[in-house]
């Protein structure tokens, strides 16, 4: 059975989440936490993304798939020099409109580009291009080791687990690559759904910082980061960090960022995302806004998607989301 929201169409079958998209394969020691899942095919629950599609008009003209370059010897400087894994396809979303911004959006644990590129494509904002990288298959603890599509290595889904620092880094390092090819005049943002959120938030704070993890500078200049139903990795040294030095300081307090997420999510817990978003004010990010809805689960809706559309209108000063 399925449970249509607005223009979304929502699995109600139930499955353990996270799960690389051939289960069978998965160990029987897997954690199963019940969880909606899009189409009963992806390893975390969202909208059904091929419904979204459907219902708007088909498989969008101007999305773009472009084999994707592993970025292994870059992403492995950042991380401290270990073997790099292979990412996956990187999804492109052109802007119908004049380009005015780039904004790279990661997938959450266990799902792939393909998805969220489908989606983003339908959404109003004619002068964002859409950057849909795919995680490399790693081993994942929260598994028990059995490997997955994964920004980082994780136990836990919350900002209580022990934070694969080196893991974070070459993904922060990855988002960093693909946006630094970007012309001059292009805003630059990141985003994310829930470990793909992690991620976005936490090269936000690389960004205020100026540094990665392990001291090696951040790059790129980002104008706003994203983050649906995730958590901030590395909360509890984020306070000395941004605390560190002036520059630091102005750069947190000049970032928007806009966290989302669902009361009802039962893989990532809402007050995770209520108390990274605590976090990311008491350390001096100023222009943080939180959203939260009643009854969402660890999935998108409607109303969540066009506050997201409100806000990068605002924040990235694009005018009407019509304007092209």
């Amino acid at each position: 059975t399925r449970e249509r929201s607005g223009r979304y169409e929502l699995s109600s079958r139930r499955i353990a989440p996270h799960r690389p998209a051939t289960p069978a394969r998965c160990p029987p020691s897997s954690p199963a936490l019940p969880n909606r899942v899009a189409g009963g095919r992806e390893a975390i629950g969202f909208v059904a993304l091929a419904s979204v599609v459907a219902r708007r008009g088909g498989v969008p003209a101007a999305a773009a798939t472009v084999r994707g370059m592993s970025f292994g010897g870059a992403s492995s400087v950042a991380a401290g020099g270990k073997r790099p894994f292979e990412y996956g396809r990187t999804h492109v979303v052109r802007p119908k409109g004049a380009h005015k911004a780039t904004i790279v959006w990661l997938h959450g644990l266990g799902d792939n580009g393909a998805s969220w590129s489908q989606l983003l494509e339908t959404l109003p904002l004619p002068n964002i291009k859409w950057i849909c990288p795919t995680a490399p298959t790693r081993p994942v603890a929260i598994f028990g080791g059995f490997p997955s599509t994964a920004w980082f290595d994780v136990a836990d889904l919350s900002e209580d687990s022990p934070d694969d620092v080196e893991g974070l880094d070459s993904s922060a390092a990855h988002v960093a690559n693909l946006l630094s090819t970007e012309p001059a005049d292009i805003k630059l943002g990141v985003g994310g759904f829930s470990m793909g959120a992690a991620t976005a938030l936490y090269s936000g704070t690389c960004f205020a910082h100026g540094k990665y993890g392990n001291g090696n500078p951040y790059p790129v200049n980002l104008s706003v980061a994203v983050g649906l139903s995730g958590w901030l990795p590395c909360a509890r040294s984020l306070k000395n960090k941004i605390e560190s030095s002036q520059e630091a300081a102005q750069k947190a307090s000049s970032l928007p960022l806009m966290l989302c997420h669902g009361k009802a999510d039962d893989v990532v817990l809402y007050k995770h995302g209520e108390r990274s978003a605590d976090a990311l004010k008491s350390t001096g990010f100023a222009n943080v806004e939180f959203k939260s809805y009643s009854r969402l689960g660890h999935y998108t809706v409607p109303e969540e998607m066009d506050e997201v559309v409100k806000w990068l209108t605002a924040s990235l000063e694009l005018g009407s989301s019509s304007s092209t």
